[in-house]
């Protein structure tokens, strides 16, 4: 069965197919089957609204934090360069947003050294085995994966959409599969991220927005 899911803050029927973030109860599988936990990723962003996390994103720029649009509500915090998404790193509130698609741009109130991520210009090829990342569920009634996971997933389309009707890639799981709380984490391939967490169903399929579709507004807004 087909599973569709949102954000908690908007209803069922506004964005069918988001990967929603890790308070409502579901009867899917677990998120990132698999796979494993990560012990160093300093491009790490953990994402917050009303101080309770939400999704996954990766800082791409000092001031700049790239996730998913289907992300973006509330008043809004980001946790940069811990695995761990409750500790760890530094902290910095968001002060404005840019969108595209199911892609979103949080621009941080002060600047954060660290290692950022590096965006990719082209989808991966159909068949490459490409890494997914994010604070997904452990299981189907817990919360958030207290630690960054991370898993293999195999491309099959780079002609997919993603919640709003961009570009997307997808993706089915090799050791997991993306679930909730990923959404807005990053996919990368040969080092890249070449994606953003946006929809799936749970079990054998995500769609992650494509990085090189949005690449010159990015490059546009965050100036990267």
């Amino acid at each position: 069965m087909r599973i569709r899911l949102v954000l908690a803050t908007l209803a069922t029927t506004a964005l069918t197919g988001v990967l929603l973030a890790p308070t409502a109860a579901s009867a899917a599988p677990q998120p990132i089957i698999g796979g494993g936990t990560v012990s160093s990723a300093p491009w790490a962003a953990a994402i917050f609204s009303g101080g309770s996390f939400t999704c996954s994103g990766s800082i791409v720029a000092s001031r700049w934090v790239l996730t998913a649009r289907h992300c973006v509500g509330g008043s809004m915090s980001v946790r940069v360069g811990s695995v761990y998404y409750a500790s760890g790193g530094v902290t910095r509130t968001v002060t404005s947003t840019s969108t595209r698609f199911d892609l979103a741009l949080l621009y941080l109130n002060s600047a954060v050294s660290t290692t950022y991520v590096t965006l990719a210009n082209s989808n991966p090829p159909v068949g490459s085995t490409n890494q997914i990342y994010g604070w997904g569920r452990t299981c189907t009634n817990c919360a958030a994966s207290a630690q960054l996971k991370t898993a293999n997933v195999q491309v099959t389309s780079n002609s997919a959409t993603d919640a709003y009707g961009g570009q997307a890639i997808r993706s089915t799981g090799v050791n997991g599969v993306a679930w909730r709380g990923d959404s807005g984490g990053p996919q990368f391939y040969n080092g890249q991220q070449v994606g953003v967490c946006s929809t799936g169903n749970g079990s054998t399929y995500q769609n992650y927005g494509s990085v090189a579709n949005s690449r010159a507004w990015i490059t546009s807004v965050a100036g990267v």
